[in-house]
């Protein structure tokens, strides 16, 4: 029996020998993952680009992302506000599945009308995320800039990322400028700014990791309240017309190109820093030779911040039922697979993101998992999605003055349903994009048959519903 187990130990070991060199081989052949970046900007309005539109806030980098890649003109945030749209780029799941409606931790309203559901304030750790997925498949991952999906015990690190820097459970930067006072960020020299240490953050991150793949989730805390620029790039938009915030907000806007009211300098500045933010990370995906290896994914977590932007020709702003509330920016790049210099009208959601890079990595989704978003591969192949309808749901008050509602846009045609007095709103937005002749009374059919719809989709998805009341 000794003999025969020698025998069989030294075949083996002849077999290894021989097709050691034949795996080698395959490994140096076998195509490299695709690295993923996804950049979210916070409160960045769908007309905040140069390529969207904007004639007053300078965007030459963002622009040249678009340029290599596909803008989509009908890009929509998951939900009104943040922490929702957050929640489902990390999970491809509706905020309505997710049970997480609001942003964290919400707005409470006694003398409302309804009363909220009792809804989830952090990102439940069940809920598997595109960072867990692309993680189990060997790639780097890191999460720098905001997270605002829970604290202690549900932050980046509970979440799939390697890394997670300046992420915490809070919606804004105590300050743009060092020292921060971010838990999970060190303080940098006196007058650092934040968009520019995270990007300097992110650059090292790609360099530590050029030999393998790897996933940047980089979601700025800019564009978002407290508005602090760099002073030398606030008076440059000074001198070509605008005002500082506290004087663009009390005082008359001036006005600018195409009719927009686009003229807060100290906004416009912030824009500019994370347009470098994003030259920054193409030059040096570009001096790494990593480009065309790299997956880039550029949008926004709900629409602009009125009275700071303008949003227009789009109906009000975030937290809003209407389209400015939730049209973005949304640009993919993907070398060898998006058509360069292309722009497409198919509407697509925040969801549709982790469902891509799920998709054309090859790491697919958690078994059983239910997913929200479809992949992008068929628009990038000229083709389009085989999906009749977006949805929303917000059963929440907002600060800015937003009640209750749903939402769902089917082909030019958008419902909106609010749930204090149940009444609906249809709006053409192929005709109509300002959402402002409301065809409800005039389509009574569509209306009920997009209604019906609506309720099939919460219904599916267990949304949770506001109440009634007792106290008012």
């Amino acid at each position: 029996m000794r003999t025969a187990a020698i025998v069989g130990t030294l075949v083996l070991f002849l077999v290894l020998a021989a097709t050691l060199p034949l795996l080698c081989q395959a490994d140096e052949t076998t195509p490299r993952p695709p690295n993923v970046i996804v950049i979210l900007v916070d409160d960045l309005g769908a007309i905040d680009l140069g390529c969207q539109g904007s004639g007053f806030y300078a965007t030459p980098h963002i622009d040249r992302l678009a340029a290599a890649g596909i803008r989509f003109t009908a890009g929509y945030a998951a939900c009104t506000v943040c922490s929702p749209t957050r929640a489902a780029l990390m999970t491809a799941q509706a905020p309505a599945r997710l049970h997480l409606t609001d942003w964290i931790a919400g707005h409470e309203d006694p003398e409302a009308r309804l009363k909220i559901p009792d809804w989830q304030k952090h990102l439940p750790l069940e809920a598997v995320t595109v960072a867990e997925r692309l993680s189990e498949a060997g790639y780097a991952t890191a999460s720098i800039g905001k997270w605002h999906l829970g604290g202690a015990g549900h932050g980046p690190e509970q979440q799939g990322f390697d890394t997670n820097l300046a992420g915490t459970d809070r919606g804004q930067p105590p300050a743009y400028f060092s020292p921060y006072t971010i838990p999970t960020l060190a303080d940098g020299p006196a007058g650092e700014y934040l968009t520019d240490r995270l990007t300097g953050e992110a650059v090292a991150f790609i360099e530590a990791n050029r030999d393998h793949p790897f996933f940047l989730y980089l979601p700025h805390f800019g564009v978002h309240t407290p508005l602090q620029a760099k002073p030398d790039v606030e008076a440059k938009y000074v001198a070509a017309g605008g005002l500082p915030d506290h004087q663009a907000r009390a005082g008359k806007p001036i006005g600018g190109e195409k009719g927009f009211e686009q003229t807060n300098a100290t906004y416009a500045a912030m824009v500019e820093s994370v347009d470098d933010s994003v030259g920054r990370i193409l030059d040096t995906l570009d001096r790494l030779a990593l480009r065309d290896s790299t997956a880039i994914f550029f949008t926004s977590d709900n629409g602009g911040l009125l009275p700071i932007t303008d949003n227009r020709p789009l109906r009000a702003g975030k937290g809003s039922a209407w389209e400015g509330g939730v049209r973005v920016p949304f640009i993919v790049s993907w070398p060898s697979l998006t058509p360069p210099g292309t722009t497409s009208d198919e509407p697509v959601i925040t969801m549709d993101i982790p469902a891509t890079i799920l998709d054309l990595t090859g790491v697919g989704s958690e078994p059983g998992a239910p997913l929200d978003g479809e992949s992008l591969a068929p628009v990038f192949r000229g083709e389009s999605l085989d999906r009749h309808a977006l949805h929303w749901h917000y059963p929440h008050y907002h600060p800015g003055g937003a009640t209750p509602h749903a939402a769902i846009r089917a082909a030019d045609w958008r419902l909106v349903h609010f749930y204090e007095d149940g009444h609906d709103e249809l709006y053409n937005l192929r005709d109509d994009p300002g959402e402002q002749s409301d065809r409800a009374a005039a389509e009574p059919a569509r209306a009920a048959g997009m209604r019906r719809e609506l309720e099939a989709w919460l219904e599916e998805v267990g949304a949770q519903f506001p109440t009634a009341n007792p106290g008012r």
